[in-house]
């Protein structure tokens, strides 16, 4: 039942990349005997050929292995070829090879250049800068047999007919990573080199439970429609697309039985932000509130036609300015609740704190009648469907991060136990933590699983990683909480700005176009012609980390209160004038003018 039917024209799964000084021919090698593709290095047009161009002392190539094109992408005045130069297999998917992308590589079809004006070229220039920035993408998963891109339910429930399409029309827009760039190769009718890539994480593991054995998949799926970085992509868009919105999929499989239970996460669905301003925390902004119920009534409506019922747990605190936006939450979903849509409020810091998470038990209690009536998909050996998955929890904090991947694990947790139930393998009590084995490795698994997300939308692992991983809070798992939200504040301000308009390159949220009034992404004002700001972070964390030492001494030395008092106003001082000559130069100027 989850085997793809034979289509017309399987993917390629191994090419030979000939770069030519006028061209680039792609040649497949996995046996296939099929036509190459050839790209011009000037214009970018393409034509399937028969037979390699021949070599001369002139024309000598550079050959190379690729494993799939990723696509194009048009800047001013050249396009830009993407592909798949290193691979890792890690793991299979129903049945299905899994790769991990290793390594992109950008190859520019940009001879027209020569022809083009200065400011063309400085442009293009600029923007060419930003595709060095996508090439280092990380958590990019394919695959040549199965749609990486739907869920084993959904999978299981394609039609006849959709099973014998191309796996890039079979896909889920929302999940396809590289769905803006493969436009020039479906228009070009490239099928066989349209290779769906998804960004996420993808881990599995096996374990013994007595003398069976239990295959467990964990994956993550990133929607593309509001794509970003942590402070740069808050809160949702006017069409009710939300930051960090992930679909996560725990898939089972024993004794022949497959089960999977679908969990998402995104941020609170209607308009706010923070500006980046080289505070530790910038302000929370509710943008047009008048909107939120709006913005609101459409996410939910998108997730209940795609997934059924919906019971959304929002994790944020009840105090300060999570508290307004909790608020603003709860006021904006209050007039759509209805047998189909739950909210359920649970200030994690209140009740759990930051150390006792098992206290999350409270949460699952109030949620256990929902995940009982709508359950997980479960198919026998024969791949029929035994029970089906009809709603969703979506669970949100403020990143969608740490809280949120600590509640999920535990969701996960749960409904693992009672599909194991289900299918015979636990006895009516018997729980994941009396098999040390399993319990140590489904730890693991949601600890890689968050640090994946978390590194995409923040830059660093996740905070609180210590718990999913080991089951408790550890000393070294602070100390690591602490390095990491250094680490963030340090992209937020320094480089999240740049990666941010790479992905808005990328996904085609920003087309560039010569008839635009351009600015160049590289302009600057203020004190960013002069200042680095990568100094000016160094120079506050240095103020922090001399005042925290001051006062740890000053229980033997009271004079260390004013030497701490010193520090912090120097360290707060130099913030204040970094952010006095404006918010914007903390990053890059924003690219602007959005695909519509």
């Amino acid at each position: 039942m989850m085997e793809r039917a034979e289509s017309c024209q399987k993917l390629y799964t191994r090419l030979r990349l000939w770069e030519f000084p006028d061209e680039y021919v792609i040649e497949p090698t996995d046996g296939s005997s099929a036509s190459s593709l050839k790209i011009n290095r000037a214009d970018a047009s393409m034509k399937l050929i028969d037979a390699i161009p021949e070599c001369s002392s002139v024309r000598v190539p550079k050959i190379q292995t690729i494993f799939g094109v990723v696509g194009m992408l048009k800047l001013v005045a050249g396009s830009y070829l993407i592909v798949i130069t290193e691979r890792e297999c890690v793991g299979s998917y129903l049945g299905h090879p899994i790769f991990k992308v290793m390594s992109l590589r950008i190859l520019p079809c940009d001879h027209s250049l020569k022809t083009s004006s200065p400011e063309q070229k400085k442009v293009e220039s600029e923007f060419a800068g930003l595709l060095k920035v996508a090439e280092k993408t990380c958590g990019l998963f394919f695959s040549y047999d199965t749609n990486l891109t739907l869920s084993a339910q959904r999978l299981n429930d394609l039609g006849d007919e959709s099973k014998l399409l191309p796996l890039w029309r079979q896909a889920e827009p929302r999940f396809l990573w590289n769905n803006y760039m493969l436009e020039v190769l479906i228009d070009n009718k490239l099928d066989p080199y349209l290779l769906p890539v998804v960004q996420g994480s993808f881990h599995n593991f096996q374990a013994a439970i007595g003398k069976e054995i239990v295959d467990i998949t964990l994956i993550a799926r990133r929607c593309t429609r509001r794509n970003g970085t942590r402070m740069w992509r808050r809160g949702a868009d006017p069409d009710g697309y939300v930051a960090n919105f992930v679909e996560t999929e725990q898939i089972v499989q024993m004794n022949g039985f497959t089960a999977s239970l679908v969990q998402v996460r995104g941020s609170m669905p209607f308009l706010w932000e923070q500006i980046v301003d080289l505070t530790y925390k910038p302000k929370f902004e509710i943008v047009k509130p008048e909107e939120a119920p709006r913005v609101a009534e459409r996410h939910f409506l998108d997730l209940r036609k795609k997934y059924g019922s919906v019971l959304a747990i929002d994790l944020v605190n009840t105090t300060g300015g999570e508290g307004r936006l909790s608020e603003k939450f709860a006021s904006a979903v209050q007039p759509i609740l209805s047998d189909d849509l739950r909210y359920i409020h649970f200030d994690f810091h209140k009740i759990c704190g930051h150390v006792h998470f098992e206290r999350l038990s409270i949460l699952y209690d109030q949620i256990a009648d929902f995940l009982d009536k709508n359950g997980y998909l479960l198919l026998n050996d024969k791949g029929e469907k035994m029970k089906e998955q009809l709603g969703v929890v979506r669970t949100n904090c403020i990143d969608c991060l740490d809280r949120t991947n600590v509640t999920q694990s535990m969701i996960g947790r749960k409904m693992l136990e009672l599909q194991l139930r289900r299918i015979g393998v636990f006895a009516a009590e018997e729980t994941i933590s009396s098999h040390t084995n399993l319990d140590e490795k489904y730890k693991i698994l949601w600890a890689n699983h968050g640090d994946d997300v978390s590194i995409q939308y923040s830059g660093t692992p996740a905070l609180k990683g210590d718990f999913v991983r080991y089951g408790k809070r550890t000393v070294q798992g602070i100390l690591n909480d602490f390095y990491n939200a250094l680490g963030r504040y340090y992209f937020n301000n320094f480089s999240d700005g740049t990666k941010q308009d790479a992905i808005d390159l990328l996904q085609g949220h920003y087309i560039v176009s010569v008839s635009r009034d351009m600015t160049p992404p590289s302009q600057k004002g203020g004190l960013e012609a002069v200042a680095h700001f990568p100094a000016a972070f160094c120079l506050v964390s240095l103020g922090l980390f001399f005042t925290i030492l001051s006062l740890s001494q000053a229980r033997y030395d009271l004079r260390h209160l004013f030497f701490s008092a010193l520090w912090a106003t120097i360290s707060i001082g130099i913030a204040a004038v970094v952010k006095a000559n404006g918010r914007i130069f903390c990053n890059r100027p924003r690219l602007h003018k959005p695909r519509r």
